[in-house]
């Protein structure tokens, strides 16, 4: 994760730039020796201490200027250095930035005799760029945090025994041993073993589950006390762990429309500020002489104007609350969807996968002769008790649940596209699709029914089949709700009347059904139309067109290649639960954004007015800068938790 870095958090007026010749970062000088000690911290401190001393000999004691002159140099000297070294740097290759601004200011300060504001200017700037360096560093290290999910290494079982090899050398189809709590290093199926599993890294879920044989694990989840074995189904390049950091290096990649926007913004500014001070000293000079007064009035301008507050600031609140979002489980792919998830007010829902698990269940009984409700399910099971297929083992799951004790069957047999037949109480039971049955029956069901019972082929009873919604479906539709979705969506390949109970159950405005891939895409056109911005949520691969096309793509799990490679979210629990906590993220990144922006610009507009009219000194313009840029980015750090 070498490359998850800030290095594109820069300005052109900011002390964060990277030289581009020396690869040099200036957030990056190393002040902390092999035993702790932080050298850097140290110096600020003993400057700080001998200019506030030299200030209060200054105003109380009317000390000796010289000596005041002297121990403000010191104090200048010791804590601002490497800023000074810097901004002679930048003055010879004549590139106006934050260290140039601050080596002038100080350099004019010390010149028109007010030592002890050119050093207490110099403390609060390197205090500030302490602070911001601490936050910066806390960001990027809790992002780079997410590489420990995935492991090094993996023991691979060989004919030979037990041998520890890399994780991109194990193959697929091989079998590992993971042992108690060790991380597993890349997907596969359990074949031996029992333990707990901890989904956390990956799933964001806090409760572990049970890993028996067939179980499925992927990289980066945590044995717990059990050793298990595990056949690999991906090599490590293609595992979860690696996918989901793979998503978070590339989030940074895909700017939102205020990143952009911020990069054309300093751009222009800053030239135009320049221009501005440069007047500020020289035209009131000519109408009103006092050149000292006017440009110490447009160093106050300088020095607060620069837009490191909002240049810094506001990639990191992407960046925090991309690696904030990743530990919950919920992959955002960058700036761009976040604002999409931000602003949305369509979220258009696939039906079988992700508002339902795929699970099929019994959830409607129709008779049409003499036989209750529950002899329709006992004859049906009969019937259908040897059978794998989905539709018959749901029949049989709702027989259970109804405690209907299900009975002996004779020549079972199975018609091949129709369905069964079994002969129960002397009887001929026939169980299966709407082809077993006549035109007149077909006018009589109304062709809603998923199974009918035949019983000596006379029509006896239908059975509905539907897809279990997901537990968590109507409450995280109802958040949706809350958070500004107007239209909550289902487009669906079923039929209109399994499509009409979901939509009923759990909350669906608008639902449209019987739906190919293809028609799915033209209906999701027509909502881009007519929405500020839409998301759409699906699990398969024929989901992936409709992902790609909606303004945020949210893909349900890890499962499906394609639908991952199209979205620009991924819930990697395979659950719900998570968007409306993504959505909220987002409305709280963008409003996090939104803030920090206003409040700096507000105030370096005081400031600059107050420094033009002379009732702003120059400490107070490093605070407007250095002070500013402080707050915004530790408002924005905020959003890792």
């Amino acid at each position: 994760m070498s490359n998850l870095d800030t290095s594109e958090i820069k300005c052109g007026c900011c002390h964060c730039h990277k030289d581009e010749e020396h690869g040099h970062n200036h957030n990056e000088h190393n002040h902390n020796h092999d035993d702790g000690i932080n050298v850097e911290g140290i110096l600020l401190a003993v400057s700080a201490v001998i200019t506030v001393a030299a200030t209060i000999l200054h105003l109380f004691w009317d000390f000796n200027p010289i000596a005041i002159g002297i121990g403000c140099g010191i104090a200048t000297l010791i804590a601002g250095y490497e800023t000074f070294i810097d901004g002679i740097k930048s003055i010879i290759k004549l590139k106006i930035d934050e260290t140039t601004l601050m080596t002038i200011a100080v350099i004019a300060a010390f010149c028109l005799g007010e030592f002890t504001e050119g050093a207490l200017v110099t403390v609060l700037f390197q205090f500030g760029e302490f602070l911001e360096d601490f936050a910066v560093k806390r960001s990027r290290k809790s992002i780079e945090s997410l590489a420990e999910i995935r492991p090094d290494t993996g023991t691979i079982i060989t004919e030979n025994g037990e041998k520890v090899v890399n994780a991109e050398d194990i193959p697929i189809g091989s079998i590992i041993l993971v042992k108690p709590h060790e991380r597993i290093p890349v997907d596969g199926v359990i074949i031996e073993g029992n333990s707990s599993i901890d989904t956390s890294a990956i799933t964001g879920e806090s409760l572990p589950i049970e890993g028996t044989p067939d179980t499925e694990v992927m990289s980066g989840m945590q044995n717990g006390n059990g050793v298990i074995k595990v056949r690999t189904t991906k090599s490590a390049e293609n595992s979860t762990a690696s996918r989901i950091l793979k998503m978070v290096e590339e989030s940074q990649k895909n700017k939102g429309e205020r990143e952009k926007f911020i990069s054309k913004f300093a751009k222009i500014y800053t030239p135009i500020i320049i221009v501005i001070s440069v007047l500020v000293a020289v035209v009131p000079t000519i109408v009103l002489g006092n050149f000292s007064i006017w440009l110490y009035r447009a160093l106050v301008c300088l020095v607060a104007s620069c837009p490191c507050a909002i240049v810094i600031s506001v990639p990191l609140a992407y960046f925090a609350g991309i690696g904030g979002a990743s530990k919950k489980g919920a992959m955002i792919k960058g700036g761009k969807y976040i604002e999409a998830l931000a602003k949305a007010d369509t979220f258009v829902f696939d039906k079988t996968g992700t508002l339902t698990t795929g699970k099929i269940q019994v959830c409607d009984i129709t008779t049409f002769g003499s036989l209750t409700e529950e002899e329709i399910i006992l004859y049906s099971a009969t019937a259908e008790q040897y059978s794998s297929h989905p539709i018959a083992q749901a029949i049989i799951e709702k027989a259970e649940q109804m405690q209907i004790k299900i009975k002996n069957a004779d020549s079972c047999a199975e018609k091949a596209g129709y369905g069964v037949t079994a002969i129960v109480d002397n009887k001929e039971v026939t169980v299966g699709n709407i082809k077993l049955i006549s035109e007149e029956d077909k006018i009589l069901t109304k062709n809603n029914a998923s199974v009918f019972l035949l019983i000596d082929n006379k029509l006896q009873g239908a059975i509905s089949i539907t897809d279990t919604v997901r537990k968590e479906t109507k409450e995280v539709l109802s958040q949706l709700k809350n958070l500004g979705g107007k239209n909550l969506v289902m487009l669906t390949g079923d039929n209109e009347e399994k499509a009409k109970i979901i939509a009923k159950e759990t909350g669906i405005t608008t639902y449209h059904s019987n739906l190919l891939p293809a028609e799915k895409v033209k209906h999701m056109e027509e909502l881009k139309k007519s929405s500020t911005k839409t998301v759409f949520v699906g699990d398969g691969i024929n989901d992936a067109p409709v992902i790609a096309l909606a303004d945020c793509g949210v893909a349900m799990g890890l499962g499906s290649d394609a639908a991952i490679e199209a979205s620009d979210a991924v819930l990697s629990d395979g659950t719900l639960k998570q968007l409306p906590a993504m959505v909220r993220r987002a409305k709280r990144i963008m409003n996090t954004i939104k803030t920090n922006i206003t409040f700096a610009l507000l105030v370096k507009t005081v400031v600059i007015a107050l420094g033009i009219l002379g009732f702003a000194p120059m400490w107070l313009g490093v605070l407007a800068d250095t002070g500013v840029s402080m707050l915004c980015i530790l408002y924005s750090i905020r959003l890792i938790k």
